[in-house]
């Protein structure tokens, strides 16, 4: 077994000439399992030299039980020794933790990088205990009472605030009309019980706290709009309301920031369409309050400049969420309780699956995916570039859903909007580029394909997709697709010929291996080429075969 020749945050390497405490060796596990996970590698310098481990670090089983012995809850590692350029080298593999791991002795740590870029093991303070358990999702602190506060620090006008937006939002859940104030706190834990008192929780503050109230317990709950023109700064606006009053004040804030382009739809009418879709922005405000980290000082904040449209939240993405995975990955979130109340009042989307309102409203007008890339383990940041509407795509899209009588998946947008952007590629190419597990794409490719917007070419893992003479039809760009599709017929004659030129004879199989076509296409090029006088053919039937001209 090979191992890495370099430390990083899942690697670590220990020299174990002056014998290394066994101590050490369960302050690094502990480190590793409260971060990602990794490989602990015993016998190797910090250079990447291979010195060896020491005889008593040699028994494997031996030294899984150690491990479990000196760290609370155990840690169950996978232990070997290997041989790397002649020495024993201990290896153990160690799993993340899905709670807080110390050794027996107390210590708790976890990895980071320092300012030199170099991996270190660094204690785990009590303070991030909190945000290390919320991303683990094993702790919503908006479910938690706030001890320091009673039914008074909630604002009897907020609650009227929220039944108001309960009634006017097709989603909210009407049924919370009929209850009583208190009745109301409860059913949306807006409040819990301790010793037979009702105390508000987290979640209740945030929504319906006094603004007093808000500033003495929860200080991290604000939020800041800016825009900018160049340099210029024309908003700079704070919010420390509670968060029924700041999310409502925030959008309507961004409203005059979003100026509406009229969109031609194939003379049937025209359509208003802002440059930033508003669905997708309320979703992106109430996801960022929803989501985001309380136990972090720092607000959210939303920025509009020449470049488009950004909103930054504190606290990086929950445990098994990441930038690649979005689309995919089961709905969740670090604060169950108060998203939970955010969808019942009808604010946030409630299946879960708001990312998805955002991805929507850039690719229903052609235009550039939705940003997270700027995203790390400290902040979730979404960038909505600012874009002009793609007229034709936008068309299509809407004659699609007129034809059909249903909208277009979110699948078949992202489908449609890659193959725009790469014009022709595989299914293997197109999970690469898409967050869509590999059957709902190819169930998804062959959907598009029935419905004439892609077509498709060649069989097996060979096929193909691009996008379809009618699709760039109504984009009015045939001449490109003339183009593409001649440039397809052009490689594959020379490609045969080549193949003709280096082998004896070839055969329509021999064709259709070399193109990932099926037989009638092959056949098609190699007759073409026979008129051409580039080959001959030979033989009859299922003996045929072709050479090239000398």
């Amino acid at each position: 077994m090979a191992a890495p020749w370099t430390e990083s945050l899942s690697i670590e390497f220990k020299s174990d000439r002056k014998t290394l405490s066994e101590n050490v060796i369960a302050e690094e596990v502990v480190a590793l399992s409260n971060t990602d996970g990794g490989d602990l590698y015993v016998g190797i310098e910090d250079n990447g030299e291979v010195t060896g481990a020491q005889p008593q670090h040699r028994d494997a089983i031996q030294m899984a039980a150690v491990v479990a012995n000196k760290t609370v809850p155990p840690v169950s590692v996978r232990s070997e020794v290997i041989e790397l350029e002649g020495l024993p080298v201990l290896h153990l593999e160690v799993p993340q933790s899905a709670s807080i791991i110390a050794t027996s002795s107390g210590k708790m740590l976890r990895r980071r990088l320092k300012t030199d870029g170099k991996p270190a093991s660094v204690p785990l303070y009590p303070f991030e205990i909190t945000t290390r358990l919320s991303d683990l999702g094993r702790l919503d602190l908006t479910a938690q009472a706030m001890p320091d506060a009673s039914v008074d620090d909630l604002d009897p006008m907020e609650l009227i605030h929220l039944r108001r937006i309960v009634e006017d939002s097709r989603s909210g859940d009407k049924s919370l009309l009929e209850l009583s104030d208190e009745e109301l706190r409860r059913a949306l834990r807006l409040t819990t019980t301790i010793s037979e008192v009702e105390v508000p929780t987290l979640a209740g503050l945030l929504l319906v706290g006094r603004a007093g109230s808000l500033a003495r317990l929860a200080p991290t709950a604000g939020a800041a709009f800016q825009v900018l023109e160049g340099t210029d700064i024309r908003v700079n606006a704070t919010y420390d309301t509670p968060l029924l009053t700041t999310i409502e004040q925030m959008v309507a804030a961004i409203e005059p920031w979003n100026p509406v382009t009229e969109v031609s739809f194939g003379g049937l009418f025209n359509d208003p369409v802002p440059a930033f879709d508003r669905r997708a922005i309320r979703e992106a405000v109430v996801n960022a309050f929803g989501h985001r980290d309380y136990s972090m000082l720092g607000r959210v904040r939303v920025l509009i400049d020449d470049g488009g449209f950004a909103i930054t939240n504190p606290g990086g993405f929950i445990e098994g969420i990441t930038v690649k995975n979005l689309l995919t990955a089961e709905p969740g979130g670090r604060n169950p309780c108060l998203m939970d109340a955010l969808k019942r009042v009808g604010l946030a989307e409630r299946t879960g699956r708001g990312v998805d309102r955002i991805y929507q409203g850039s690719l229903s007008y052609g235009r550039p995916l939705p940003d997270y890339s700027e995203s790390n383990a400290r902040q979730v940041r979404l960038f909505i570039a600012r874009s002009e509407p793609d007229e034709s795509f936008a068309r299509l899209i809407v004659e699609e859903r007129e034809r059909t009588g249903k909208q277009l998946s979110l699948q078949a947008l992202l489908v449609l909007d890659c193959l725009k952007r790469v014009r022709r590629a595989s299914a293997d190419v197109l999970e690469g580029e898409i967050d869509l597990q590999a059957s709902r794409l190819r169930q998804t490719l062959e959907a598009l394909t029935e419905a004439g917007l892609v077509e498709a070419s060649g069989q097996g893992r060979g096929r193909t997709y691009t996008l379809s003479a009618r699709v760039h039809s109504a984009a009015n760009k045939g001449a490109e697709y003339v183009r593409q599709t001649d440039i397809d017929r052009l490689r594959h004659e020379e490609l045969v010929l080549k193949l003709a030129e280096k082998s004896e004879r070839v055969t329509n199989s021999d064709v259709c291996n070399l193109l990932h076509v099926d037989a009638p296409t092959a056949y098609a090029v190699l007759v073409k080429l026979v008129k051409e006088n580039k080959l001959e053919r030979h033989g009859k039937t299922r003996s045929t075969y072709y050479v090239a001209k000398r």
